[in-house]
């Protein structure tokens, strides 16, 4: 039981660091002052790449959390 949820926290690592990594910038600099920066009602959620890779981070850092929760309750 250890093996797997060692296993399951080595995969959810991986898979954080990778969606992590491939996020682009949130930063928009002084454009957001002149309203240059995109609007929240302009764009659909979950149907860009920005939006699934934010969900699978959430998703890998939920995984990795409670598998961490549970190899420390058992052992």
């Amino acid at each position: 039981m250890q093996t797997l949820f060692s296993i399951i926290i080595l995969i959810a690592s991986v898979v954080l660091i990778f969606t992590v990594v491939l996020q682009p910038s949130k930063s928009e600099g002084l454009g957001t002052i002149g309203g240059a920066g995109e609007s929240i009602w302009g764009k659909s959620k979950s149907k860009n790449y920005e939006d699934k890779l934010a969900k699978a981070t959430t998703i890998a850092a939920i995984v990795f959390m409670v598998s961490a929760i549970v190899l420390a309750a058992i052992q």
